[in-house]
């Protein structure tokens, strides 16, 4: 489109210089001829011009005043702004992601920026997790530059590869998201990652449901299988349209309800899961897995637990 607005620009000047070409005087050989006229609106356009052809009438003098001097602001306007664009700003967003990329400690790093990849990333930044806080990882440039656009640092690679997770600084990451298209690729992935950060937080998505124990083999910690999801879904609503309504507001940060994982406060130890004052007490997780509350009662809070709660979102 900037070439484009140039090239009319340029056009402009071309034509207005053609019609008036009576008006210029060339003071090599006396005659003004098309090639002239190219060479002249080149110039003036790009220079003040070199004295060579000049304009000689009143008309000839106000249109180079009134046109061409317009058009040569906007055309150089157009060039600083590309330059700035293609140069300036692609240079400073590497040192910006260099710089920020060195102290980066707790940080979520999301393999994969295709659909699945920028919705994980939209959902984060609802939730309240800085736009810097988060690395977003692809093959692709224009996945990255739409990373960049809203605020992510953005590493173009394939992460598979031990060095591109290891510039994502994956040793002090707190959480890996893995969303590529194929169940071979999020394998590799999780497996790279797992090695080079026995404790980080793995989520990965997957297709086919056979791989779902394959991925938590490798070592993610949570598989998701988003068409096996949806076929559940789909099967509920035929009888229960408000139940999957809730789900799906569950799921999402900016619904009216919203899941929520915490851990235990002291005044809340020795009470049952359903006395909880701040939402709905729905799961209680002791050293990495769920208890089940005994025949008759209700699973009792201990010191450490993690809390799954139902909170209603304020208006």
């Amino acid at each position: 489109m900037r070439g484009a607005i140039v090239l009319a620009l340029i056009g402009v000047a071309l034509g207005g210089h053609w019609l008036d070409r009576g008006g210029l005087r060339d003071n090599v050989d006396g005659e003004v001829s098309l090639v002239d006229v190219v060479y002249f609106t080149a110039v003036t356009v790009t220079t003040v011009g070199y004295g060579d052809i000049v304009p000689v009438t009143d008309r000839a003098r106000m249109f180079d005043t009134f046109v061409v001097t317009p058009v040569r602001i906007f055309v150089w306007l157009i060039f600083l702004g590309t330059a700035y664009t293609f140069v300036l700003q692609h240079q400073w967003e590497q040192f910006r992601t260099r710089m920020t990329r060195r102290t980066l400690k707790g940080h979520t790093i999301i393999c994969g920026f295709g659909t699945g990849g920028a919705l994980a990333a939209q959902e984060l930044l609802r939730i309240g997790h800085a736009p810097e806080s988060i690395i977003a990882i692809d093959p692709l440039q224009e996945r990255i530059d739409e990373a960049t656009a809203i605020g992510l640092i953005g590493i173009v690679g394939d992460a598979r590869s031990n060095a591109v997770l290891k510039a994502a600084k994956i040793s002090t990451a707190q959480a890996l998201l893995v969303a590529t298209s194929k169940d071979d690729a999020t394998a590799l992935v999780v497996l790279s990652a797992r090695q080079l950060n026995d404790s980080i937080k793995i989520s990965a998505t997957v297709r086919a449901q056979e791989n779902e124990s394959l991925l938590t083999q490798a070592g993610a910690d949570v598989v998701i299988n988003p068409v096996s999801l949806g076929g559940h879904l789909l099967a509920r609503s035929s009888a229960h349209q408000h139940a999957v309504e809730y789900l799906r507001d569950l799921a999402a940060s900016d619904g009216q309800v919203v899941l929520r994982e915490r851990t235990a406060e002291g005044a809340e130890v020795g009470k049952a899961l359903t006395d909880l004052r701040t939402g709905l007490g729905v799961r209680l997780i002791r050293d990495g897995a769920p208890v089940a509350a005994a025949q008759g009662s209700e699973p009792v809070v201990k010191s450490g637990d993690l809390l799954v709660e139902i909170v209603t979102v304020a208006p």
